[in-house]
């Protein structure tokens, strides 16, 4: 039995991902494809069962691996046991998430040795790929934003208006970790003085010129557009009080 080899120690991102989509392909098969097949293996008078996906793409049931500690990260044990207690595409269903939780369990396994933004480069490849519950459920992944990726490492940034009038613009995804990092720290405990949210770099903000309080853009309803053209930003608070007599 191959007990879902490390397939030759793979190292680098790109040798990572193809050992997860390999193994990805071979449980989306087993799933989808070949379902029936492991519908009727999946026996729940049997032994404790795991559903292994390999770097070729082919897929086994088998027990698990009986050395301790294992080679790899083992996925979900007996999930032959509520196969007929469950309708099958909820089993079925559950079985996929199980999947998916292994295959990242391995994926950075094998990248134990990755620094921060190789992680960072291998999640999001991972992430560009439909789950194995979603395929299987035949859910549509929804995505809220463009990645790095989609819009052509197009860093996203957020505007801030210092003390003296000029405008900022912090970069969220092309920009050094370390600088990031000091945003994050800076901003952690700011909140914005309309809504009281707290501080997200993802977000627009504008800084009062006169309390120095920041605020969300869209709270008081001032865009990156147009805050580059304003010289002075007074909150609506301060303008109210420059407008009593």
């Amino acid at each position: 039995m191959e007990m879902a080899s490390i397939s030759s120690s793979p190292r680098t991102v790109e040798e990572i991902f193809r050992d997860y989509s390999g193994r990805r392909a071979g449980i989306v098969r087993a799933l989808t494809y070949d379902v029936d097949e492991f519908y009727g293996i999946c026996d729940p008078e049997k032994e404790n069962l795991c559903l292994y996906g390999h770097p070729n793409e082919s897929w086994e049931v088998t027990l698990p691996a009986e050395e301790v500690p294992p080679e790899l990260p083992e996925p979900a044990l007996g999930i032959n046991f509520a196969r007929d207690g469950m309708n099958r595409k909820d089993w079925l269903s559950l079985v996929a998430v199980h999947s998916d939780c292994w295959l990242l369990s391995v994926a950075f396994y094998l990248g134990a040795r990755l620094n921060r933004n190789e992680r960072k480069r291998l999640f999001s490849m991972i992430n560009e790929m439909p789950t194995v519950f979603e395929v299987v459920s035949e859910r549509k992944p929804i995505k809220d934003k463009p990645t790095a990726a989609e819009s052509g490492s197009k860093a996203k940034a957020s505007t801030k208006r210092s003390s003296d009038g000029q405008v900022k613009s912090i970069q969220n995804q092309k920009v050094a970790e370390e600088s990031y990092e000091d945003e994050e720290d800076e901003h952690g405990d700011t909140q914005c003085g309309s809504c009281g949210g707290n501080y997200n770099a993802d977000e627009f903000w504008i800084g009062c010129d006169i309390c120095e309080r920041w605020y969300h853009g869209k709270c008081v309803k001032i865009t990156p557009a147009k805050a580059e053209s304003i010289k002075q930003y007074k909150c609506p608070s301060c303008t109210m009080k420059r407008a009593r007599p």
